[in-house]
């Protein structure tokens, strides 16, 4: 037999270019060239990995910015106050929280949160409640149930007296029902804004708070004879914060009298402008006043046959932007919300010079309905010579490019907002009786809901 001898290189065992230097490699990492397609998952997973650390990197530089800005005071409650049923509202006067409960109201002390009055008689439960304080431990509250009711009371020396419901009527089918309140700051006026079936409309009331106050100093035994005393057994609450406990006191209705509130305007939504039915222009003229204001457009002389080919034209040369939006003809509705403020003397509302103004109490509003582009101005009193109007015509009006969407006022009721269904906010000074600024939001289909002065 012929000697071993070590067999020659085949071409399989050549060394690749890329192997030259293998000798060089961490052994660790011989594993690292991985066949397909696990060096494809491989490539994936390290990539996932490398997107998770910088997400977490960013988290983590996001946080320590956060630190370093000041961080809002958090308060937590420290104290609470046990009623009886479920606690649907709140209203703070004075030294006292009011409650509307599901069984009535409540009366509590800010310093020690106890209650001290409760008034349960019809067992209604009250949705909203509006407060102002009369000074001389007296208190106006507006309280409106489920029923669309608005009760009207004074809290004197601890004790619910109710005055009056204010929408209250014998027959049940011709009863309006209350959309919304709103209570002056000093408590002089409070506006109603009522709902029927088929038409709404706005009340004013003026609130006689003198006279409560007189008569609170001449019968001080009529309003502590309302206050009765009465235990009733705890049951079970659904309320979260407000715990259950037995109510000491209820105070109900008896049988001392109080002055009532005075209706000094009853608002109604404006009229969908028609034809005229005027023949010429002196009878049109015959029902301006005196031309020193602009009007709500009644007294104009613009047929309705005009109206019609006017409304024919506009349709026939933008038919195509209808049909895109999809357009439908439809038939305008009365408005059927309004939005009210009280407001303080100034230039933009007039008053003759033979009415006493006072600085710190309202002498109008301003009213704008749904849908509508005028704001109206009304004054709340005028001099004795001038009959009272049943259906009372604005006194100064303020027509605006687009429907008002909504408005506010300051703090200091020295200006006001107003936010049009086109975006555009215009702010007024009311006491120079001109425009401060007016802004656009450029974006489109931008829709301003909600207006409020920080």
């Amino acid at each position: 037999k012929h000697p071993l001898e070590i067999p020659p290189p085949s071409e399989k065992d050549w060394l690749k270019e890329d192997e030259e230097d293998f000798f060089l490699q961490d052994p660790d990492r011989k594993r690292d060239a991985l066949p397909q397609p696990f060096r494809m998952i491989n490539k994936l997973v390290m990539l996932v990995f490398e997107n998770a650390m910088e997400i977490i990197e960013r988290q983590e530089r996001h946080r320590e910015a956060q630190k370093l800005k000041i961080q809002p005071t958090k308060c937590f409650p420290t104290a609470e106050f046990q009623v009886t049923g479920r606690a649907n509202c709140l209203a703070v006067s004075g030294q006292y929280v009011f409650a509307g409960l599901s069984t009535g109201l409540a009366a509590f002390k800010v310093s020690d949160c106890e209650e001290v009055c409760a008034w349960d008689a019809v067992k209604m439960e009250i949705c909203a409640i509006h407060t102002s304080d009369l000074g001389n431990e007296c208190h106006i509250l507006l309280a409106v149930d489920e029923m669309g009711l608005v009760w009207l009371f004074c809290f004197h020396k601890e004790s619910f007296l109710l005055i009056k419901t204010l929408n209250e009527m014998e027959d049940v089918s011709k009863r309006s029902t209350c959309v919304e309140v709103v209570l002056s700051s000093g408590g002089d006026y409070t506006g109603v804004l009522l709902q029927g079936s088929t038409k709404s409309w706005l009340e004013i009331y003026q609130l006689p708070k003198d006279s409560w106050l007189k008569e609170m100093e001449k019968n001080p035994g009529a309003a502590a004879g309302l206050a009765c005393r009465e235990m009733r057994s705890s049951w079970s609450s659904v309320a979260a914060i407000f715990l259950l406990q037995e109510s000491p006191v209820s105070a109900n209705k008896a049988d001392a009298k109080m002055s009532s509130p005075v209706l000094l305007l009853k608002v109604k939504p404006p009229k969908t402008i028609t034809g005229t039915l005027f023949k010429s222009p002196l009878d049109a003229l015959k029902k301006v006043d005196d031309g020193s204001m602009l009007g709500l457009g009644y007294n104009h002389l613009i047929k309705e046959s005009q109206w019609k080919k006017q409304e024919a034209i506009f349709r026939s040369t933008y038919r195509e932007c209808l049909e895109d939006e999809g357009e439908k003809e439809s038939q305008e509705e009365i408005p059927r919300h309004a939005t009210l403020h009280f407001l303080l003397p100034s230039r933009i509302l007039p008053v003759a010079p033979e009415m006493k103004v006072q600085q710190d109490v309202p002498v109008g509003i301003s009213v704008h309905w749904a849908g509508s582009h005028n704001l109206c101005l009304y004054l709340l009193k005028h001099p004795l010579k001038e009959k009272v109007d049943s259906d009372p015509k604005p006194d100064v009006v303020w027509p605006c490019a687009a429907p008002i969407a909504c408005s506010a006022v300051s703090s200091c009721s020295r200006y006001l907002a107003l936010a049009c269904e086109d975006a555009t906010i215009t702010i007024w000074d009311k006491h120079l009786g001109y425009p401060l600024c007016v802004t656009a939001i450029l974006e489109q289909h931008r829709l301003i809901r909600s207006i409020h002065f920080l």
